[in-house]
């Protein structure tokens, strides 16, 4: 497994759909991106490599990405006055893309 290749591809996909939501913010956002990504890499790489060799089910491994929602901070979004609710829900995307770029690269 490329796990370079593998944040990439995160990278890519959650610039996307940060851009499709609030394409006003998308440059700000890419340093929010890259911040949660360099913040949670070497469990992402961890929690990757288990789920790859078997060790982990996609219950458990969505579970553990789950688990590192608190680490996105989207400080572009909340400068920007958008409002909790909102950012709840796009950190549930963000989750949810995760593990759709995992499932597609990986599994």
């Amino acid at each position: 497994m490329d796990f370079e290749a593998l944040l990439k591809e995160l990278k890519s996909a959650l610039t996307q759909l940060f851009g499709e939501k609030w394409s006003d913010l998308k440059g700000e956002s890419k340093k929010d991106i890259e911040q949660f990504l360099n913040d949670s890499k070497d469990k992402l790489k961890r929690w990757t490599e288990l789920l790859v060799n078997g060790d982990i089910d996609l219950d458990d491994y969505e579970w553990l990405i789950k688990s590192q929602k608190d680490l996105m901070l989207m400080q572009a979004l909340h400068s920007a006055g958008v409002h909790k609710i909102s950012l709840g829900h796009f950190k549930n995307k963000v989750v949810n893309t995760i593990i759709d770029v995992v499932k597609a690269v990986v599994l």
